[in-house]
């Protein structure tokens, strides 16, 4: 059996191609999993627990199913869908973890993050970040109503798709010397997050690991992990690459 890492999925709708990648990873390659991590982003946006979409019933469905099959389930806020809470967790059966926390991963620590912490040269993300996460915020913005919600996310994504564009590339990725630092101050060799879509196993300084997982479009990033090491993968439709073992 082997531990599965995932992250941004971006679930938008019913009928785009990664929900039902996804759907179909949940009921035939997980189900075969030690345990699954879900580092962020799963959903486009996640507007509260109580403002449920029709079209992420599936999803939801499809974990509650994973978990009451005795597979753990794991999920980690990122920066789309941070407002996912304890209804969630309870509908669900996931866990949800803090960013960054520890993991024994086989007799080894590893930290687990989504990303964006580590892109600490983007000044006006992480500003907005802190923002965003404040608490205060967080509960006026879940007393408003649903329509309102529903602009807000959608002026939120159009305006971080024109910032995207106007980025230096170096801006967009993690900050080398932020990833030191997180290494040193949480005293392990292995990184693992999302974020950046850019899939990768980094080899460091010392041993250690930066392990990327990328972005789920017409096919998903999935790493996999075993007593022997960690290994990214690609799902894909019909079983191929990383394949169906359920």
């Amino acid at each position: 059996m082997a531990t599965l890492f995932v992250s941004d999925v971006h679930l938008q709708g019913e009928q785009t191609p990664a929900n039902g990648l996804l759907r179909r990873f949940l009921q035939h390659r997980a189900t075969a999993a030690e345990a699954l991590y879900i580092l962020g982003d799963l959903f486009e946006a996640w507007l509260g627990d109580d403002l449920i979409l029709p079209e992420q019933q599936g999803i939801i469905d499809a974990l509650r199913s994973l978990t009451d099959s005795g597979v753990p389930v794991y999920l980690m806020h990122g920066n789309r869908d941070f407002l996912l809470g304890a209804d969630f967790a309870r509908r669900t059966g996931c866990t949800l973890l803090p960013d960054p926390c520890v993991i024994d991963l086989y007799g080894s620590p590893a930290l687990l993050m989504h990303g964006d912490l580590l892109c600490s040269d983007d000044l006006p993300y992480q500003q907005m970040r802190r923002q965003l996460r404040d608490p205060q915020w967080i509960a006026a913005f879940l007393a408003k109503p649903a329509a309102e919600r529903v602009a807000f996310a959608r002026q939120l994504r159009d305006t971080s798709k024109e910032e995207i564009g106007r980025k230096a590339d170096y801006v967009m990725d993690v900050n080398g010397e932020t990833v030191a630092a997180y290494l040193q101050q949480y005293r392990v060799s292995r990184l693992i997050h999302g974020h950046t879509h850019r899939p990768a196993v980094h080899e460091l300084p010392d041993g250690r690991q930066r392990l990327v997982l990328g972005a789920w479009h017409d096919s998903g990033s999935v790493l996999c992990c075993d007593g022997d090491g960690c290994r990214l993968e690609e799902y894909r439709h019909g079983g191929s690459g990383a394949g169906d073992r359920g």
